[in-house]
């Protein structure tokens, strides 16, 4: 018999790379099945949790209020800062002092199809948030100066606060989708929303979006029995459904391009049809890892394409990512920085870095790390807090079911460079959304960058 000493270094180093991969598999077994939600219906109202027996859990009640279903801009930033605020029960300052009391976070945001409405809290706290939650979505009082005193001058205070990056962002979106997904995220100080803003405006967006067809409860840290029996005891005073409906369309994914002459900061986004929630295009998260951004690894440049671009632009920073949204999807390269050369630079070595992967002339190893990162992406936005419970929410009031992440871990590892390479191509082929936001002298159309719009 061979001993462990007489091996080679070679050797050595496979023996552990097999044993290692054994270990990651049980890992990223056991990891999966802790990250998944399980659904049900408790009273009408679809409920999702997983349990780690940690000290804490984290509950939010996600409501089919974001940006794409409000009938009038800014009413979803306005529901939004109305989270927590006078109730017929308790007084907005009442809410705050028990909440800390506990040791309790309260927190509301919102993406283009949901309103997060979050409390992170000590695990023994759950009946007394659970019944917060459902007070704040069905017997919030919409007053005239709590509107006039503390909602609208944060939005506008937030509305000053948007940059050029988030503008682009939102301009792609509109090229792309027009109106629904194609509404802006957050009003911009152009956006005229004195118009539409007001306390009635909001309470009756509130009264169509805050029904139990419209809604979601997910926890993280609470087990299904305990978190079932609180919705069903608090949750009744929600209504069933409303007389008044949410505004809705189909998503039609369009292309086109957009131009902003803007003072500040420079951004570019370039976007393409990607892949909605409910699609299994395992390719397009993996795409996403290879071109990616800034890198991980202190020191190094990284091995992801836009890393590269970047590494000889100071001051410029570009990443990809894909929008899933219930119906569509964007993929999108995201660059922005102070110079307006620098930025030009980015997108057109950007779109070099995706026709590469088009013609097939990426190395293996590449192939190999990008799946790897798709990977930890996966598990880690399971993971993160609130990250996890917004996508399992959102998968929920569109009519899905929570990600199996066994399911995408297995469909991720089937992604080769022939599959990458057939992506790429098909996103090229297509109508890109370009948006450029700055000194527009400069910045790229999307002709010159090649692209069809």
């Amino acid at each position: 018999m061979i001993s462990r000493s007489a091996l080679s270094r070679g050797s050595q180093l496979a023996l552990r790379s097999r044993s290692a991969a054994k270990v990651a598999q049980r890992g990223f077994a056991a990891a999966s099945e802790k990250a998944s939600y399980n659904p049900t219906t408790v009273a009408g109202v679809k409920v999702a949790s997983r349990d780690d027996h940690g000290p804490t859990t984290r509950l939010a009640v996600i409501a089919k209020a974001g940006t794409r279903y409000e009938p009038l801009p800014g009413l979803t930033v306005g529901l939004e800062e109305f989270a927590f605020k006078n109730t017929e029960k308790r007084s907005a300052l009442r809410i705050t002092r028990e909440s800390e009391l506990l040791g309790a976070q309260l927190s509301a945001y919102h993406t283009r199809e949901a309103l997060i409405l979050q409390a992170n809290f000590l695990r023994e706290d759950l009946p007394y948030f659970a019944e917060l939650l459902a007070e704040v979505i069905s017997k919030t009082q919409y007053t005239t100066h709590e509107f006039l005193e503390e909602v609208e001058d944060v939005i506008h205070l937030k509305q000053s606060k948007v940059d050029n990056a988030a503008v682009a962002l939102d301009a792609a979106h509109s090229v792309a989708f027009h109106k629904g997904l194609g509404a802006p995220l957050y009003p911009t100080p152009e956006t005229p929303v004195s118009s539409y803003l007001n306390e009635g405006n909001v309470g009756a967006f509130a009264y169509a979006a805050y029904t139990k067809s419209n809604i979601a409860v997910v926890a993280d840290g609470a087990s299904e029995a305990g978190l079932s029996k609180w919705v069903e005891s608090f949750f009744k005073a929600v209504p069933t459904e409303s007389q008044e409906s949410i505004f809705s369309n189909t998503s039609k994914y369009h292309g086109g391009e957009t131009r902003i002459s803007r003072n500040g900061s420079n951004a570019v986004v370039i976007g393409f049809n990607g892949a909605s929630l409910g699609e299994n295009k395992p390719e397009i998260a993996v795409l996403a890892g290879l071109l990616g951004g800034e890198s991980g690894i202190k020191w190094s440049p990284g091995f992801s394409l836009l890393s590269k671009a970047t590494s000889g632009v100071p001051g410029v920073h570009a990443h990809a990512a894909n929008f899933a949204y219930s119906d569509a999807g964007l993929f999108t390269i995201q660059i922005s920085g102070g110079s307006a050369l620098g930025v030009r630079k980015v997108a057109e070595e950007a779109v070099k870095a995706i026709k590469s992967v088009a013609d097939g002339s990426i190395p293996q190893e590449d192939v190999v790390k990008a799946v790897a990162k798709a990977r930890f992406n996966l598990l880690a936005l399971s993971e993160t807090s609130g990250a996890g419970l917004v996508h399992a929410g959102a998968n929920l009031i569109s009519g899905g079911q929570p990600l199996v992440v066994s399911d995408r871990l297995k469909a991720l590892e089937s992604v080769n460079g022939d599959k990458l390479k057939a992506a790429a191509k098909t996103l090229l082929e297509g109508k890109a959304s370009v948006a450029s936001v700055g000194d527009l002298f400069v910045l790229p159309y999307a002709e010159d960058l090649g692209l069809k719009v």
